[in-house]
């Protein structure tokens, strides 16, 4: 079994533990009673005519399947505003319990903290998660093309939009990349982590991202460790990075983020 799908196997689990104490019914009146998503897609500059600025999507991130432990982040809402002050657009936070340490009380946490758009960052493999997300004020979710069918994939963005939320769909190969624009995706992600192996390869963005006609937002992810993996991605037609474990490690994490953006500002953007 590829770390993938052996991943995606606890979340399912987790996940109908959690649906047995609370159901769907329960979830979406609790959404009724949650202010509305911010627009994730204006954040990204989605509706820039010109997108000249790098945006960054700071995550919130206790350990990894390929580093494990990482930072204790006693306080994740602390640590949000502690981007949010340095300029991030997004705050992820990681709600997968068994390999990444999180949890939906760390996106509470940082839903409360902050006042920009904040990405559940979960491997979703049903209905239920995307209604959950929303219920604790998530504006976005993540969706792996490679962990869900062309009809899954088809049906949970549409459910996203219909909740007012912007998904994040990513992908790792040009493949996924057709069948995510197929299905409309607005934000498109690449990651430059195989989440069969874990290597990661930063040559696969410049392989990969050249192939999306102007449009969706194209976010970088993974591998970003200073300043000069911003420049290559950025380079390369990034309009965004999503960067976690340099900045949880870092002392001065609202610093980095400005460094990065500087970094980024320096090259050519796609419009």
């Amino acid at each position: 079994m590829s770390v993938l799908l052996d991943i995606i196997a606890g979340v399912r689990e987790d996940m109908e533990t959690r649906r047995q104490l609370v159901g769907l019914a329960e979830l979406q009146d609790r959404i009724l009673r949650t202010a509305p998503p911010l627009d994730a897609w204006a954040a990204l500059g989605g509706d820039s005519a010109e997108r000249a600025e790098l945006k960054v999507i700071a995550e919130v991130k206790r350990r990894s399947p390929s580093k494990g432990d990482l930072a204790g982040i006693t306080d994740p809402a602390a640590l949000a505003a502690q981007y949010s002050d340095g300029g991030a657009s997004i705050i992820s936070v990681l709600t997968e319990e068994r390999r990444f340490g999180g949890s939906l009380a760390d996106l509470d946490a940082v839903r409360a903290a902050v006042d920009i758009p904040v990405l559940r960052k979960d491997f979703t493999c049903d209905e239920y998660m995307i209604w959950e997300a929303r219920a604790h004020g998530a504006d976005l979710v993540l969706l792996i093309v490679a962990a869900l069918d062309d009809a899954e994939l088809r049906s949970y963005l549409a459910l996203t939009h219909q909740l007012g939320m912007n998904a994040i769909v990513e992908t790792h190969t040009a493949e996924e990349i057709e069948r995510a624009v197929a299905v409309g995706a607005k934000i498109i992600g690449i990651n430059v982590r195989n989440l069969k192996t874990l290597e990661v390869d930063r040559g696969v963005f410049a392989a990969l991202a050249g192939s999306i006609a102007a449009g969706p937002v194209v976010i970088a992810e993974s591998g970003v460790r200073d300043v000069d993996d911003v420049r290559h991605y950025s380079a390369h037609g990034a309009h965004a990075i999503l960067v976690g474990e340099a900045l949880v490690k870092d002392s001065t994490p609202q610093e980095r983020i400005g460094e990065f953006k500087a970094a980024g500002a320096l090259q050519n953007h796609r419009s």
